[in-house]
């Protein structure tokens, strides 16, 4: 087989995460000349991941801009993409998840005739506003790609649902297990041990959905839980000021809720397993959390990944004060029915799913005499 020239398009951190196994993976493979470009959709987040994982850009956009709309990071990208795919002349370009890195990155390839693959693709809620802009990102890349890595056969009966032909589909399990994996070597869990017996519960939120009423709603159910007084939460600020502003004015004076900056990849890991159970609104904890037998609670009404709820590892809360103050005291008092969710498999993977993509690859572009 012929040397061949592949793209990786990653702008944002959970991109990072999902696509640095893959990079590592394909370096290893004698036929891919590897080429990493980096939009920086979001700059020091970004820059944490690719220095953890050992990952250089070899093209970087540095895109990011100070209060940036959808609109105008939107229309920057898609000429400096475009741009960098005329120099590269890649024979493969992949990206990652429902980003506008994504969406932009399948948009120039399909310009250009340049074949793609969507990794973690097939991810539906079926409401294209929930969550905004990602589910209409993902459903357009699903439309412009040649290459589909479903992480579950949920996903792939979605894109078959959707009409894309069985050959393009390949089920491979999700790349952030191969991630975690990584990270698990890499982090100390005892710098988050909760003080005096109380049990930890990791808290993320920063989803634009719920920015308002709802975040006012989340903010509530979390003062519920800290008014208990046997449990301390943790929660790593999303720097968005819709976010930010609000939750310090809620949740800062609270004794037994640590508002702290966002963490990088391995201080996350080291606080997820420091965790008793966790709330999140984040795609990338649902899949990552059931590998370390941590139960979810997830913030949001729908969730692209049901994989989690039909095995038993996560549940949905919603934005709701009163769901998210029962079902965690729940899992805090009955011990059963914590059990029954921190010891359920995980089913989005078994660390194996970037080899599994180098094989695809290997088949397919070897079948078109790459």
């Amino acid at each position: 087989m012929t040397t061949s020239t592949l793209l990786l398009s990653i702008g944002t951190r959970p991109e990072a995460v999902k696509l640095a196994p893959l990079v590592h993976a394909l370096r290893m493979r004698p036929w891919a000349r590897v080429r990493v470009l980096a939009t920086a959709q979001h700059r020091e987040m970004l820059d944490q991941i690719l220095d953890f994982f050992e990952i250089e850009a070899d093209v970087d956009l540095d895109l990011m801009r100070a209060n940036q709309g959808l609109a105008d990071l939107t229309s920057r990208m898609i000429t400096a993409v475009d741009e960098v795919l005329g120099e590269e002349q890649p024979d493969f370009v992949l990206a990652q998840g429902d980003t506008t890195t994504v969406m932009v990155t399948g948009l120039c390839c399909y310009y250009r005739k340049i074949p793609m693959g969507h990794v973690e693709a097939g991810l539906r809620t079926g409401n294209k506003f929930f969550p905004f802009p990602e589910e209409m990102n993902r459903g357009l890349v699903g439309r412009m790609a040649d290459l589909h890595f479903a992480p579950t056969e949920v996903s792939a009966d979605n894109l078959r649902g959707e009409g894309i032909a069985e050959s393009a589909i390949k089920v491979t399990g999700n790349t952030v297990i191969d991630a975690l994996e990584w990270a698990q070597r890499k982090t100390d869990s005892d710098v988050f041990a909760s003080t005096e017996g109380r049990r930890l519960i990791l808290v993320t939120a920063h989803r634009r959905e719920n920015f308002g009423e709802p975040f006012e709603e989340v903010c509530r159910g979390l003062l519920g839980l800290a008014d208990r007084g046997d449990v301390d939460l943790l929660y790593p600020v999303h720097p968005n000021p819709n976010v930010r502003e609000l939750v310090q004015a809620r949740l800062g004076s609270h004794p037994h809720i640590r508002l702290i900056d966002p963490l990088d990849y391995p201080q996350f890991v080291a606080a997820m397993e420091a965790s008793y159970l966790i709330l999140t609104d984040s795609g990338g904890v649902q899949e990552e959390a059931p590998s370390l037998g941590k139960p979810i609670l997830v913030l949001r009404d729908e969730t692209e990944r049901p994989e989690g709820v039909t095995a038993g590892t996560a549940k949905l809360v919603g934005p709701h004060a009163d769901r998210i103050l029962a079902e965690a005291t729940r899992l805090l008092e009955d011990e059963r029915a914590y059990a029954a969710m921190a010891q359920a498999q995980n089913p989005y993977g078994d660390g194996q799913a970037s080899e599994r993509i180098c094989d695809e690859l290997e088949t397919w572009l070897g079948q078109r005499g790459g």
